[in-house]
């Protein structure tokens, strides 16, 4: 099991404003992606479904190490 961390954004606005969002989901999304992208800026970019969210579908972006988690969100677009 990785020792994932995460940024102060992620902590202070991200948990704020999606209160609804569990690390342990974002944490399944990096360990279990359908889907993988490196943005241009290095950092990655994971989706999942998540079934205790409705099957809908989570984005995660995470630092170029892959276990710092910066962002996450709801994924409405997200096409397989």
């Amino acid at each position: 099991m990785l020792n994932y961390r995460y940024t102060a954004y992620f902590e202070n606005e991200v948990l704020r404003k999606r209160s609804y969002l569990k690390k342990e989901w974002c944490e399944f999304v990096v360990e279990n992606p359908i889907r993988v992208e490196v943005q241009s800026d290095n950092r990655v970019r994971f989706w999942a479904r998540i079934a205790e969210f409705g099957n809908r579908v989570l984005r995660v972006v995470t630092l170029n190490d892959r276990i710092t988690i910066h962002n996450a969100f709801p994924d409405s677009n997200f096409k397989e």
